[in-house]
């Protein structure tokens, strides 16, 4: 098996049977992310019932109030077993926090072994893993229905249709609004809105209003908010036990303890994307590691799925945070893992489905949005994207769209008759990598020549500025 499969698809047994490989593939321009890849061998029976439990909180066992939530946010037995339809990407279940634990030291060892193998490593983890995925549904569930009410509100000031971040709430209004519905009074809200940053315009914008659920603000009367359909204000999170709060505690130490030990390493930390259901909360406690680790350099990389509707504001959002609060953005860009899941859910269980109609679709969401990034890398320095994409036409546009970075890159790779890559020959002649045929659509190649590039497949492209923000394909 070490001769065929084992051999092409699995970098080694520990941390040190890695390394010659990694060395191997750094000299020929090619880092390494390292990813525990091991499954458990669970009927879908046994995936089913572990997931329904352990997304469901006692309150609700107890009460049957799992019903109140979105449809979208509860577990459902059809969809138990999170493997179905998804061959791309590991699947955790919940046993208990003795296997979340578990799952920490194996990230830990990834993260020693990546920071032992190479200097500027990778090393990717799951927020699944680490915790009772129903704070993850709950915590989601929180901030989509926060993010919906700003919206409602910004279409009652006449603001329905704008981009997301120029809808600009007028507070003196929003104040009233909040007031009218009951859910507080004039004076309080008045306290909500004050502060270095917050509201000192007039306005309330997105992330002022994300601002609000936040630890360090009283969120009692917060976590009210009306039902637009039936007018009763109805409470954004449940009440948790004792043992849930302390769940909950344990999965925010642990992804704490892997962030402070990939800073010491060196290694940068991407949080791998989810299921739609969990995404908002993962994503939003990854922007929490964000600025806290992110000062001085893209140690925390946040994923943003293309194929999602919401793609392009969510990154737009989170590169604007970053840009009012001075860390550094990082991100890997991906299409998706879950498509033909996400779809059947959501047309079995009756909600929107959130991923777009067609594929052409998702590659403009995905060009877009990287397009953006791209701009902001330009102009600021302090942003850093993996283009974490199979796709030739996405390295293409990538190559020519970046044609301004400066120093930048390029190596590209071809196959030998066993498989290996190999660097493209060195020989004399004319400089630049030529996309679809033209020259000068990329930046130029240093220790390969164009002629000869052009004569083999491209299979893979690794870039980097030294000194600067890098660009991963």
């Amino acid at each position: 098996m070490k001769m065929t499969f084992y051999g092409q698809f699995v970098a080694g047994e520990d941390q040190e049977a890695i390394k010659p490989l990694i060395r191997r593939n750094q000299a020929f321009g090619v880092g390494a992310v390292l990813d525990y890849s091991v499954e458990e061998d669970l009927s879908a029976e046994e995936a089913e019932r572990k997931e329904l439990d352990s997304c469901t909180s006692a309150a609700e066992k107890e009460m049957g109030g799992a019903e109140q939530r979105e449809k979208q946010y509860r577990a459902h037995k059809g969809f138990g077993d999170r493997r179905g339809g998804v061959i791309s990407a590991r699947t955790y279940f919940y046993a208990d926090e003795a296997k979340c634990d578990q799952h920490m030291e194996t990230f830990l060892h990834c993260i020693d072994a990546s920071g032992g193998s190479s200097e500027d490593g990778f090393s990717a983890i799951k927020l699944t893993a680490l915790g009772r995925p129903q704070f993850l549904l709950q915590f989601s569930e929180v901030l989509v229905k926060w993010r919906r009410f700003f919206h409602q509100m910004a279409a009652e000031q006449g603001q329905a249709g704008r981009a997301v971040l120029e809808m600009k709430l007028e507070a003196e209004k929003l104040q009233e609004a909040l007031a009218n519905l009951g859910i507080a009074t004039k004076a309080e809200s008045q306290h909500w809105f004050t502060g270095e940053n917050l509201g000192m315009s007039g306005t309330v914008d997105l992330l002022d209003w994300n601002s609000l659920i936040d630890s360090r603000t009283k969120l009692s009367k917060l976590l009210l908010v009306p039902n637009m359909q039936t007018g009763q204000l109805e409470p954004l999170l449940s009440r948790f036990t004792e043992e849930e709060d302390l769940q909950m505690k344990r999965m925010l130490q642990r992804m704490d303890v892997l962030a402070k030990r990939a800073t010491e390493k060196g290694v940068r930390l991407m949080v791998d994307a989810e299921q739609s259901y969990f995404q908002p909360a993962i994503s939003r406690l990854t922007l929490e590691m964000q600025r806290r680790f992110n000062s001085d350099r893209a140690i925390i990389f946040n994923t943003y799925q293309c194929y999602l509707k919401e793609a392009y504001d969510n990154v737009t959002v989170d590169v604007e945070l970053s840009r009012r609060e001075g860390w550094r953005f990082g991100t890997k860009l991906v299409r998706g893992a879950y498509m033909e899941q996400e779809r059947e859910r959501a047309a079995q269980i009756g909600y929107e489905d959130p991923i777009n109609p067609t594929y052409e679709k998702t590659n403009e969401m995905y060009h877009r949005c990287l397009d953006y990034i791209l701009e902001e890398i330009k102009h600021s320095r302090k942003a850093n994207v993996m283009v974490a994409s199979h796709n030739e036409d996405t390295v293409k546009f990538t190559l020519r769209r970046s044609g301004w970075l400066p120093r930048l890159q390029v190596r590209a790779l071809r196959p030998s008759e066993r498989g290996a890559a190999l660097p493209v020959p060195e020989g004399p002649g004319e400089q630049g990598l030529y996309a679809e045929g033209e020259p000068g659509a990329g930046p130029a190649l240093e220790g390969g020549q164009a002629a000869a590039a052009r004569r083999q497949p491209l299979l893979n492209t690794v870039a980097s500025s030294p000194g600067l923000p890098c660009l991963h394909l």
